[in-house]
C-alpha cells in the first residue's frame, strides 16, 4: 500500500538538488507525534544514551558500530545493486568479507583501511534514485522523521532482513528487536551533543528537525556525505543590516 502510494508521489531528478524542503500537509499531526518523541526523548532516551556513551569507552561503542553495520551487509549489497552501483555493491561484499573475518565477525573494521570506506544505503534511497519524491514528511512514533517514500524503505528493508526472516522462521523474534534497539540506541548515543544543541538553540525545533532531515536524506541519495550537511539556522531573525 505504501509502495503504491509513494509512486503517485511527485518524481523528481535527484540531481535538481535541494530547494523548498520537504511537504507537509500532516503537519499538526505530525507535530502532536513529535512532541510524544521529544518527551520520550528527554525522559528516556537522552538519559539513556548519556549512560551508554558514559559506561562504554569510545573504541567498544566502536565495536557496537561496526558488528551492527557488518549485519545490515546484505541489505547494504542489494539497494546498491537495485540503484545499479554494481562499483558499491563490490565495496559493500568485500568490506563483509573482510571484517567478518579479519574484522572477527565485523567487531573491527579494517576494510575501511584498505580504502573501502562504509556507505548507508536503504531502500528509501533506492526509490528517490529510480526518481520518487518523497511523498509528503511523516513523523514515526519513537522511529522519529521520515516520509512515505523512506516508511516505505523502512518496511521493505526490515521484510527483506535476513537476520528477522532467520529470527521469525527459528521463534527467535527477540534477537531481531534487541539488534534493532540496540543499533537505534548507538545511533542516537552518536547524536546526544547536536541534538540537545538543536534543540535549545531553535525557535522552532519541529522545523528545524524537519528541514535538517528533509537536506540529509537529498544527501543521501546523491551520495554524498550526509555527515558534511550543514543544519542551517532556520529559526534566525532576518537581519536587515549586516
Amino acid at each position: 500500500m505504501l509502495l503504491g502510494t509513494a509512486g503517485c508521489a511527485r518524481s523528481v531528478n535527484p540531481q535538481e538538488g535541494y530547494k523548498a524542503g520537504i511537504h507537509d500537509p500532516l503537519e499538526p499531526v505530525n507535530r502532536g507525534i513529535f512532541a510524544f518523541n521529544n518527551a520520550l526523548d528527554m525522559v528516556l532516551i537522552d538519559p539513556l544514551c548519556r549512560l551508554y556513551n558514559a559506561l562504554l569507552p569510545d573504541f567498544l561503542r566502536d565495536g557496537v558500530r561496526n558488528f551492527m553495520r557488518n549485519l545490515s551487509s546484505p541489505i547494504l549489497v542489494a539497494n546498491e545493486v537495485l540503484q545499479g552501483d554494481i562499483k558499491g555493491a563490490g565495496v559493500a561484499t568485500a568490506r563483509f568479507i573482510i571484517n567478518t573475518t579479519a574484522g572477527i565477525g565485523g567487531l573491527f573494521d579494517p576494510a575501511a583501511a584498505q580504502g573501502l570506506p562504509y556507505d548507508d544505503e536503504d531502500f528509501g534511497q533506492t526509490l528517490g534514485v529510480w526518481g520518487f519524491g518523497d511523498g509528503f514528511y511523516l513523523v514515526l512514533p519513537v522511529i522519529g522523521p521520515s516520509s512515505l517514500r523512506d516508511a516505505a524503505g523502512i518496511a521493505v528493508d526490515s521484510y527483506a532482513d535476513p537476520i528477522r526472516i532467520w529470527s521469525d522462521k527459528t521463534g527467535r523474534d527477540w534477537i531481531y528487536y534487541t539488534r534493532v534497539g540496540v543499533e537505534g540506541l548507538d545511533k542516537r548515543a552518536r547524536l546526544v551533543k547536536a541534538m540537545n544543541d538543536l534543540r535549545k538553540n531553535s525557535l522552532d525545533y519541529y522545523a528545524a528537525v524537519r528541514s535538517a532531515y528533509a537536506q540529509k536524506r537529498h544527501s543521501l541519495v546523491l551520495d554524498e556525505k550526509a555527515d558534511s550537511v550543514d543544519i542551517p539556522d532556520y529559526d534566525a531573525p532576518v537581519r536587515k543590516h549586516d
